[in-house]
């Protein structure tokens, strides 16, 4: 019988960090972001995850609110080490035995990358630490035969990537990926805001907006034939005043073009890219949907429109590469299959 390397697995994103643990499935997700305060000794940290989050834009001085990865890689090593210590103590407590982990990467990362996020994650107390592709992962979360000698496309939009992949037997067989993705998507509503409305708006604020009005396409945001709206506060670029300003989905999609431009463009790159008998697995199969870029209104019918085949949402888009993740934590003939041997 095949060992099983590992018993806790990290979805370590850009915007969320979620943890699976092996028979129990995703049992933490935490914001990316760590708050810190200098100090005699140092930055030393105040709070992590949602409480940290809850601090953007509001701090004083001597406190600085930092998102530690960046387009789905480790951009603070420090601050991602202290999110996974505090992070990993909530899940694992004090133990004496420290863990073993499989850690969710980008499939399209240098070794320096890499090695980064070991090291990271070591650091932050592991004993050993393995990586897998994320998007790999997602598919599994999203219950497809990775395993099986057939064709089947995922397309993955977190917090700082998208990522598309065409996966059988338990490998990639093409995988391409853009750093765009929801982080991108806020900057973007941001910077409409400021240059067309003249009103600048928080990280949160833009979020929020996304969220609940958001489109890839104007006439997805519409309920009963009038888009969606929302009103929002900012602050008046000419005359520094608090200003209210009314933002509507077709705004949202005029916002985001850039952002939506980027996916498509990814995804249509896979397709060109797939063998001939793999993509006709994938005109019988579709394309399915992860990560929280999922949920943007109108996404899959412009990726239905360019491509031609069945646009499915995942189960719980969001979670579906730790959910992968925990899967394979669950068997270990699949762990040897899609990570490697121990």
């Amino acid at each position: 019988m095949a060992r099983q390397p590992a018993e806790l697995a990290i979805d370590l994103g850009s915007s969320y960090t979620r943890i699976a643990l092996r028979g129990r499935g995703v049992v933490l997700e935490e914001p990316t972001v760590v708050a810190t305060e200098l100090a005699a000794r140092g930055r030393e940290v105040v709070a992590v995850g949602t409480e940290a989050r809850e601090m953007i834009g509001r701090t004083p001085a001597g406190i600085s609110v930092v998102r530690p990865v960046r387009h789905g890689v480790v951009a603070d090593f420090e601050a991602t080490e202290r999110l996974l210590e505090r992070l990993l103590s909530r899940v694992v407590g004090r133990s004496i035995v420290k863990p073993r982990v499989l850690v969710c990467i980008p499939a399209e990362t240098t070794e320096v990358q890499r090695r980064a996020v070991q090291d990271a994650t070591r650091a932050a107390g592991a004993r050993e630490v393995w990586l897998m592709p994320g998007v790999l992962a997602a598919a599994i979360g999203a219950e497809l035969p990775v395993s099986r000698p057939v064709g089947s496309l995922v397309v993955d939009t977190g917090g700082g990537r998208t990522e598309a992949g065409v996966i059988s037997l338990g490998g990639l067989v093409v995988r391409r990926s853009v750093a765009v993705g929801g982080d991108e998507a806020d900057e973007a509503i941001a910077n409409w805001a400021r240059d067309v409305r003249g009103v600048t708006i928080g990280e949160r604020t833009a979020e929020a907006i996304k969220l609940r009005v958001g489109a890839a396409l104007a006439e997805a945001g519409e309920e009963r034939g009038r888009p969606l709206q929302m009103r929002v506060r900012g602050r008046d670029i000419q005359s520094g005043s608090p200003r209210e300003i009314d933002v509507s989905s077709s705004d949202v999609a005029e916002a985001l073009s850039g952002v939506v431009s980027g996916i498509r463009h990814v995804v249509l790159e896979t397709l060109r890219e797939t063998p001939p008998e793999l993509a006709a697995d994938i005109v019988d199969r579709g394309l399915i949907l992860c990560g929280g870029g999922a949920a943007l209104r109108g996404l899959d019918m412009l990726l239905r429109t360019d491509t031609g085949l069945p646009v499915l949402r995942a189960d719980e888009p969001p979670r579906c590469t730790a959910r992968g993740a925990g899967l394979v934590l669950d068997d270990a003939a699949l762990f040897a299959r899609v990570v490697g041997p121990a």
